[in-house]
């Protein structure tokens, strides 16, 4: 599913806060559902969720999920970039040009130049280049409509994702053609000023200080960087201080022609939006849009190798309890889907609070949290168990957990109850988030870019067709005797003092 596990209040009732700023999904709560259901009601197919598409000649989707009980709309732009498109080399730029999105693009400079031209303003004409700036008034016609945009009241915002960037408005409906211009040259004219990207790589380099100050960062990128060891910059959309210090506007430019073309990328509009004028608005704005080369065929997302072996890391750091972590590497989007609903269906069994599991880590006293999670990607996802405890109990707490992995595909460690409630409380869990049309646009656009509309289009009718004989084949093929990671995070003092090893991380 796509849920970043650090960021679970389990975590951070342990923790200071974590994030990864703009670059992970948001948390999702779940709702508060009930425990047991009738298993006499009638065999439900899974929900529907009832957005509508169109694709332009040029390669662009569009996407509208209508809803007009509120007069407000949010207007996203998702590409398929990413961490995942990022040799070493360019590691943590997708995310830097994530920051360059709303800044001056030609139609904002061509405004300034017109209004500098209004007040008499030769000066300031000439020093930023108006006479340059001119020659876009064809291309981008009349850019009056800036002389509004102040009064829209609408929000703005961009994140960056491993598999995923992602630009959006929220506002009221009646400024959706205006929203839609503004998102218009923004994508298709960035003018990458060189003031500006000096000022947002000291704000991203910020950010990364940041992200580098909470100890469970380290957690993340220790998991992260031994599980996918062939090609961790794919895995961290952050990237480092390095590339973004040294990073240019002509690095931009080569993200923008790869990657920012229409046949990689998706208009998507929810809220009070009739789609049939969404898709004419596109047409008008977008149709132009030029398309271009496939950037997967010209640049294939790497092959991640299956790990080599087992191994287990202790990383120092100054907190309190101790956060273990093991680590696989779980099934890709195109690869096995059948298992990656097989992957959402046993995580949410497990991690219930009446579940095996539960009752063997928490209820037992030896842990105060234990949460399993697979991350859907594309290009090989993650599958996490996390488990909090506290360094005295650590020991016993893995040597728990390493037994009850081995005991996952028995028969008998869920029930058809827990089976038919895991469907259902995934399906509820939708519903919650769709509440908030704003908020559930982005995860319309995750599952776009990740996997593709038509997976999320059939994903719960798929998830309630999920068999036990399914989640055995997933257990089997990717957790049970392969080769895992198992990070612990704790301070020195206290692994000295609970004697835990990296054999105890891998069950040894």
């Amino acid at each position: 599913m796509k849920k970043f596990i650090l960021s679970s209040l389990l975590i951070l009732s342990s923790f200071s806060a974590f994030s990864l700023a703009q670059t992970k999904p948001a948390p999702q709560n779940k709702p508060n559902a009930p425990n047991l259901i009738r298993t006499d009601a009638p065999k439900q197919q899974g929900i529907d969720i009832p957005f509508v598409t169109k694709t332009l000649p040029n390669g662009l989707e569009v996407i509208v999920l209508q809803d007009s009980s509120v007069p407000i709309v949010t207007v996203e732009i998702a590409v398929r970039n990413g961490s995942f498109t990022e040799p070493p080399e360019l590691n943590g730029l997708s995310h830097l040009y994530e920051h360059m999105f709303f800044k001056t693009n030609r139609a904002i400079a061509l405004f300034r130049c017109d209004m500098f031209t209004k007040y008499g303003r030769q000066d300031l004409f000439s020093s930023y280049g108006c006479g340059a700036q001119q020659s876009y008034k064809n291309q981008l016609g009349d850019v009056s409509y800036l002389n509004e945009v102040d009064q829209l009241g609408y929000l703005r915002n961009g994140t960056t994702q491993e598999e995923y960037v992602n630009y959006y408005f929220n506002t009221t409906s009646g400024n959706l053609p205006t929203i839609m211009r503004m998102m218009r040259d923004a994508m298709l004219y960035p003018s990458f000023d060189e003031r500006e990207f000096s000022q947002e790589i000291q704000v991203v380099l910020g950010e990364l200080d940041r992200q580098m100050s909470e100890p469970v960062y380290y957690l993340d990128r220790t998991m992260m960087d031994k599980l996918f060891y062939k090609y961790p910059s794919r895995k961290s959309p952050g990237g480092t201080r390095a590339t973004v210090a040294a990073a240019t506007t002509d690095q931009m430019r080569l993200i923008q022609s790869r990657y920012y073309i229409p046949n990689n990328s998706a208009l998507i509009v929810t809220g009070d939006a009739d789609p049939e004028k969404v898709f004419k608005l596109a047409e008008e704005l977008f149709g132009g849009w030029k398309k271009g080369d496939d950037p997967f065929v010209k640049f294939p997302i790497v092959d991640h190798p299956p790990l080599p072996k087992s191994e287990g890391v202790i990383v120092p750091q100054d907190v309190e309890n101790a956060l273990i972590q093991i680590g696989w590497l779980g099934p890709s989007i195109g690869k096995d889907d059948a298992s990656t609903y097989a992957a959402d269906v046993f995580s949410y069994i497990v991690q219930q609070p009446d579940s095996r599991l539960n009752r063997a880590l928490v209820d037992s006293g030896l842990a105060s949290g234990v949460e399993v999670h697979y991350y859907t990607q594309r290009n090989v996802g993650p599958i996490r168990i996390t488990l909090v405890t506290t360094p005295d109990k650590a020991k016993a707490a893995l040597a728990a957990l390493y037994k009850e992995i081995d005991h996952f595909n028995d028969p008998d460690y869920f029930t058809d109850e827990e089976l038919a409630n895991a469907k259902t409380l995934l399906e509820a869990e939708n519903l919650f988030r769709r509440e908030k049309l704003s908020e559930y646009t982005h995860e319309l656009g995750f599952w776009w870019s990740s996997t593709g509309i038509d997976y999320y289009r059939g994903y719960y009718k798929n998830l309630r067709a999920t068999t036990r004989d399914d989640i055995k084949r997933y257990i089997s093929t990717y957790i049970l005797g392969k080769p895992h990671i198992g990070v612990a995070l704790v301070s020195a003092a206290d692994q000295q003092k609970s004697k835990l090893t990296e054999q105890d991380l891998i069950g040894k």
